[in-house]
């Protein structure tokens, strides 16, 4: 039985990993941390990881950047392996994250989609092929409760794409405070927050007289919750300390 302790449980994501877990015979959330502790489901839920005291494998974490430092300290303190899932972090929360994997296995990544990571695969051979004469535009769209801008994806998307380029490009966010023709060497990022839209990326390489469209739509939360679980069941296994990513994972999962 894989034990997981889970952050953010009160959350539509973390109600999505409760609800999935529920069905499955061999997973089940042993408590919750929740900002406000209060109980949906039938575990405990704590407001900080401190107060936790039971036995678990893994911890997910789909919550809030601000929650880091408690996450990190617990982490490193108990030695237990963990999936971040929560998106929006800083250049500095990054670094404490990386520090943190010195001491335990975490595992992170800015979308837990199968199909995202196998479109961002697309992205990099795109670019190697195209970006010298093809502008990049990202575009991405979620609901309106996202707090953060651009999404951790479209960040994701971005980089892979540069990784690709033999110049390194400028990230452009917004394009209403310049009055000038676009950069070659830049990459426009645009996010839109609506209605229910659980994620919708879309990286375009617009060249003369053509144009290349990558786009992933994301129909349902449980996307990213399967993701979430099936990254918890491969970091319950693991006992180096390390950064893990999804990439790991598939590997992970094609044996190699």
């Amino acid at each position: 039985m894989l034990n997981i302790l889970l952050s953010g449980c009160n959350g539509h994501m973390g109600q999505s990993i409760v609800g999935i877990c529920s069905e499955l015979d061999d997973v089940q959330i042993v408590a919750g941390i929740n900002r406000t502790a209060k109980c949906l489901n039938d575990f405990s839920v704590y407001s900080s990881c401190e107060e936790f005291s039971g036995a678990a494998d893994v911890i997910i974490d789909f919550s809030n950047p601000n929650n880091l430092d408690m996450l990190l300290k617990f982490i490193a303190d108990k030695k237990i392996p963990a999936v971040l899932c929560t998106t929006g972090y800083c250049d500095e929360q990054f670094k404490s994250i990386l520090s943190a994997s010195a001491a335990a296995p975490i595992f992170m990544s800015g979308n837990m989609s199968l199909g995202i990571n196998l479109m961002l695969s697309l992205v990099k051979k795109s670019a190697a092929v195209l970006g010298s004469t093809f502008d990049i535009e990202i575009i991405e769209k979620h609901h309106n409760r996202k707090i953060d801008a651009p999404s951790g994806t479209a960040n994701m998307i971005a980089n892979a794409a540069a990784e690709a380029l033999e110049t390194k490009p400028e990230y452009t966010y917004e394009r209403s405070s310049k009055r000038c023709k676009r950069a070659k060497n830049e990459i426009g990022i645009s996010s839109v927050r609506g209605g229910n839209i659980v994620g919708e990326h879309e990286i375009i390489f617009a060249g003369q007289n053509e144009v290349l469209s990558i786009k992933h739509s994301a129909m349902s939360r449980d996307v990213f919750a399967n993701g979430a679980i099936s990254a918890a069941r491969y970091m319950a296994k693991i006992t180096s300390p390390g950064l893990y990513s999804m990439d790991d994972l598939l590997k992970s999962a094609l044996g190699e």
